[in-house]
């Protein structure tokens, strides 16, 4: 939601100007230069009171006299120094230095002013939102900080790599980082820092909706928050309470999160000092007061909200403003004015890819717009899936930098350890580390390769089965209208022509004669009319039946559906029915219910095994699907369109079904329906009833 996505872009601007002072004074170590003219233009060029052109000046004059200071210790510092003036407002001369000073210090092995670099280039990637890049760096950092064991900018670095793992859910790579992190700042006593990651950690848990545990890591931050000095409470004191109201607000008690927004909005100034805070509070609030029924102040708030995020161009919180109004709207009956605020809020939202709030207002389009539900829908699962897809790429770039670094870490302890004494069996150690790595990978990349062949071979296979059905198909088709076309001329068309001929003979004849051969006449329009009737009969029956193959066709439909997924699936049948002998809109309806079931299982349980059984008595058919994901309270569950798809196809068939699930137990989806065989097929359903065939299949 966008709410968090501010939270946490303002405890990243209080980490960094809480940062900056620290690395003007120990990151950079500018106390052990003289303070020259150099010096004296950075520190011009950084002096917010001046004018912004006169600013640029004093950084260009600094710039041109770093690069042609002739001592590379002195210039790195002056490089160093630079990275962090053009950090924020000059990307181009920010590279260039920091690319520089990296090379720098990579040659003189001053390894305090590399970290510093990386750390540097992180945040500039962090702040234009390029996060694997920011990570990436920060990592580095990292590496650099365990070697040199300085715990209190190791813990920094780790809280600032959870932030970005945090954006990208990956909470619980975030909350290992967080734990590390505050081991080490504990040890330090940096009582800033604590707050922050206990902020963040609640954050964390309140996205993985443990919100009680996530108001307990609140308060842990507030005893951290009161033991600093109270000129920089205030505003920290602000971030808690709106994480701790959302905390209540989005597990739904809307009447205690009421309270934390209140103090937030009735903070001293905060409108004039700080006007993106107090509108994002004042939104939560309406928000959470419209819930609560207080419906003319929540529309009061809501609309005083969307005026101050207008006129300070916050474009994120006009679109959560905006998406709020919609739902307020919506509640009391007003669709156009709901449409209206929820298409800017969509507009918004798709212009500054925030993906999380276009989901939620599509999830709102179907109840504005129902004749186009189907269009919101669709879009909806589209980006969904793509984002959950774009998701989990990203979680596993970062796992692979993560793994780099802890292999470099524990690399550098063992050589610590071993230098002196087994420096030659580290060496080889590694060396053969390194070799069964490029084995491992070259395996790895064959066995990839010669399953992307198969893969690429069984598609092939497929595609050509496909055309060769499609053509039998065509072929079929044609057949069919050819016959229909030989029926209708040769045998209708000729008796009617005969007919006419006859009555128009008779048309002015009276006698008894005349009179009988009308009637003769008659009797064949029935008959061509019974013939009509038979060739419409045969046409409707050829649609039903067509369903050949039932058992094969539902083993493809598991093996299809569960190999996409990767589920293992267990197949059990009486082999002892005919199944092709049912009738065809009790095959079509139950492959539709099993086909709806499995798509349900996958979507939503998260499962790892499906196991279907078909089974018959004398006159009941009975198919069960069980599931092993991760199940729900059936009382609490919204009924959607697939449930009442699978109720309607069972009904049609004068049938019975239940579902039965709990929270971690699975699913369970039973269908019982009425069937009636032939005699002889009776009986050889009775002689084979202890028959039964099983398919299964074990993923890899």
């Amino acid at each position: 939601m966008v709410t968090k996505k501010h939270i946490v872009l303002i405890s990243l601007l209080l980490l960094f100007f809480s940062c900056k002072k620290e690395n003007q004074s120990t990151h950079l170590n500018s106390e052990l230069l003289s303070l020259d003219s150099t010096q004296v233009w950075i520190k011009n060029g950084t002096d917010a009171n001046l004018p912004l052109k006169a600013q640029k000046d004093f950084l260009q004059k600094a710039y041109e006299s770093a690069t042609s200071e002739p001592n590379d210790s002195i210039r790195l510092k002056y490089y160093s120094e630079l990275s962090l003036a053009y950090l924020l407002t000059d990307s181009i001369n920010f590279r260039k230095i920091n690319k520089s000073g990296q090379l720098i210090s990579q040659e003189t092995k001053d390894s305090l002013i590399l970290a510093a670099l990386h750390w540097d280039l992180g945040y500039f990637y962090q702040y234009n939102f390029i996060k694997d890049s920011a990570y990436y760096e920060y990592a580095q950092a990292e590496k650099i900080y365990t070697a040199l064991n300085d715990k209190s900018r190791r813990g920094r670095v780790l809280y600032r790599m959870s932030l970005i793992q945090k954006d990208i859910k990956d909470f619980t790579g975030a909350e290992i980082n967080l734990i590390k992190a505050i081991e080490l700042l504990q040890t330090v006593e940096n009582n800033e820092q604590l707050f922050l990651c206990y902020n963040l950690w609640g954050t964390l848990a309140k996205s993985l909706n443990e919100f009680e545990l996530s108001r307990n890591y609140f308060s842990k931050a507030a005893e951290y928050l009161n033991k600093l000095p109270k000129e920089s409470i205030n505003e920290k004191q602000n971030i808690l309470n709106n994480n701790i109201g959302n905390s209540y607000k989005e597990q739904g008690d809307y009447l205690k999160a009421i309270p934390y927004f209140e103090k937030v909005v009735s903070t001293d100034s905060l409108l004039i000092k700080n006007s993106k805070s107090y509108a994002l509070a004042l939104d939560n609030l309406a928000y959470s007061q419209f819930k609560t029924g207080q419906m003319k102040i929540s529309e009061a708030n809501l609309k005083e909200a969307l005026q101050i995020n207008i006129q300070e161009n916050y474009l994120d919180q006009i679109a959560m403003s905006r998406y709020h109004l919609a739902e307020y709207f919506l509640a009391e009956r007003d669709t156009t004015m709901a449409m209206a605020n929820a298409q800017v809020a969509l507009e918004i939202a798709k212009e500054g890819s925030d993906n999380q709030l276009v989901l939620e207002t599509l999830k709102l389009y179907p109840l504005l717009d129902p004749e186009n539900a189907p269009s919101y829908l669709k879009e909806y699962l589209v980006l969904n899936d793509s984002l959950q897809e774009e998701d989990r790429k990203i979680r596993n770039k970062f796992a692979r930098i993560r793994f780099e670094t802890d292999e470099f870490i524990a690399e550098n302890q063992l050589l610590a350890r071993q230098r002196q004494l087994w420096i030659g069996i580290a060496i080889g150690l590694f060396l053969l580390a390194i070799s069964v790595l490029i084995i491992i990978t070259q395996r790895a990349k064959n066995r990839n390769l010669r399953f992307q062949q198969q893969q690429q071979q069984a598609n092939q296979e497929i595609f050509e089965l496909m055309l060769a059905q499609n053509q039998k198909l065509e072929e079929g088709k044609q057949s069919e209208q050819k016959r229909i076309s030989e029926e209708l001329h040769d045998g209708i068309l000729g008796e009617m022509n005969g007919i006419r001929m006859m009555l128009l003979g008779l048309n002015k004849k009276i006698d008894d004669n005349a009179i009988s051969m009308r009637g003769a006449a008659i009797e064949k329009l029935q008959g061509v009319q019974e013939e009509i009737r038979t060739i419409s009969h045969q046409l409707n029956d050829a649609s039903y039946q067509k369903f050949h193959n039932f058992i094969i066709s539902i083993e493809d439909l598991l093996r299809n559906i569960c190999n996409a997924a990767n589920l293992e699936y267990h197949f059990k049948y009486d082999e002892g029915l005919d199944w092709d002998a049912l009738s065809g809109d009790i095959k079509i309806n139950l492959y539709r219910v099993i086909q709806e079931s499995l798509q349900n299982s996958i979507k939503h349980s998260a499962a790892t095994r499906i196991n279907l059984e078909m089974d018959s008595t004398d006159s009941e058919l009975k198919v069960t699907l069980k599931d092993n994901g991760r199940g729900f309270d059936t009382k609490k569950g919204k009924k959607g369109i697939g449930h009442k798809n699978i109720t309607s196809r069972v009904n049609k068939l004068n049938g019975d079904w239940s579902l039965e699930s709990k929270p971690g137990k699975g699913t369970l989806v039973t269908v019982q329906v009425p069937y009636q065989l032939k005699e002889s097929e009776s009986v050889s359903q009775i002689n084979g009833k202890e028959k039964f065939k099983t398919v299964e299949k074990t993923s890899s």
